[in-house]
């Protein structure tokens, strides 16, 4: 089962699970690739290999959109949008610890070591390192958690993760960045919930949303009446 937040000829795209592999990798897990190109197929009913194009990634511990496109045009012109930083990303996050800080833009130097599959942040500028820069704003408060809404500028490995981890404020459930306490099925509160684009054929304005999962704080925060 597959949650497809919309559809056309040229795209689809899907409220991610969190958990779910994205691409392949060495675990060799079913990805949400493999599941969405048999959607596609059993739903037209396609006799051969159906062509989907990967436009992003997100995590596999983080929920949320991710965009698929169904045409190399689609794919081709969504790429480039993303590479020219066009595309307006909004995440929620829950981090431990209360806020004191309303709101600011957080600007670092960051970078990823491949064989352990962790970025670091950096004081200063060097060669292995990339600029990451996002905004936050607090949303609620509840007892020794946060809720943050996330407008991500740049789009680096671990990005949320690592530089909220650096102000001393972990993502619930995210060991890798100093959460002392995984979540029961290994998720982490990070949610991709907002992206705004042109479409790449019709050339409107797309904006999709995605609820967030429905367990965990998630519920204390956006399900509590």
């Amino acid at each position: 089962m597959i949650d497809v937040l919309f559809e056309d000829n040229h795209i689809i795209i899907i409220n991610k699970e969190a958990g779910e592999l994205v691409q392949g990798d060495s675990t060799g897990d079913k990805t949400l690739v493999d599941k969405v190109k048999l959607y596609l197929k059993k739903k037209y009913k396609k006799p051969g290999e159906v062509f989907l194009g990967l436009v992003h990634r997100i995590d596999r511990p983080t929920s949320g959109i991710v965009i698929c496109a169904k045409t190399s045009k689609a794919l081709t012109r969504l790429n480039e949008q993303f590479k020219k930083r066009n595309v307006e990303k909004k995440y929620l996050a829950i981090v431990k610890n209360p806020f004191t800080i309303e709101s600011r833009t957080l600007t670092n130097w960051i970078a990823k070591n491949p064989r352990i599959n962790k970025s670091f942040v950096f004081k200063n500028q060097n060669s292995k390192t990339k600029k990451a820069i996002l905004s936050f704003r607090i949303q609620k408060k509840i007892q020794n958690y946060t809720l943050l809404e996330i407008h991500l500028k740049t789009g680096r490995h671990h990005q949320i993760r690592v530089q909220l981890s650096n102000m001393g404020y972990p993502i619930v459930g995210d060991l890798k960045y100093g959460a002392k306490r995984s979540n029961p099925d290994a998720s982490i509160c990070l949610h991709s919930a907002e992206l705004n684009f042109e479409h790449p054929v019709r050339k409107k304005l797309i904006q999709i949303k995605a609820n967030p999962p429905t367990k965990h704080l998630w519920n204390a925060f956006l399900y509590d009446s």
